[in-house]
């Protein structure tokens, strides 16, 4: 019985993945947001207005389709088993080349469940 539980759970799993697929972002250049890393570049932040606009259309996306949307987040933390955080960065952070700032950098906050999906969308320099 567990084998035919298990081969169900895989076949799930493998259908939500393989479902996901890139979100609308409206007018936003997503070439120049992925080629952006760390906020290094000051491209993100030129799509701040349209993002603010659409942010709310990401409530309840999975992870997958926030990665094939907006690329590899810039940073993950985990917070527990049931819940975790996408950064990307929409000014430079730490991690760019020669960036020392006294504050935190403007970021955005993709909050994901236990299940992986997204539960709020935040944009602010504080850290979760």
């Amino acid at each position: 019985m567990s084998k035919i539980l298990l081969y169900f759970a895989t076949l799930f799993l493998l259908t939500t993945i393989s479902c996901s697929s890139k979100r609308d972002t409206g007018s936003m250049n997503m070439e120049d947001w992925k080629a952006d890393r760390y906020g290094c570049k000051g491209l993100r932040i030129q799509d701040l207005e349209e993002f603010e606009r659409i942010r709310h259309t990401f409530l309840g996306v999975d992870n997958q389709a926030l990665i094939k949307t907006f690329g590899r987040p810039d940073r993950v933390e985990l917070v527990d088993k049931s819940q975790s955080f996408f950064f990307y960065f929409l000014e430079p952070s730490g991690d760019c080349e020669g960036v020392e700032s006294e504050k935190e950098p403007l970021r955005v906050l993709f909050r994901l469940n236990a299940i992986s999906k997204v539960s709020e969308v935040t944009i602010t320099d504080q850290n979760p």
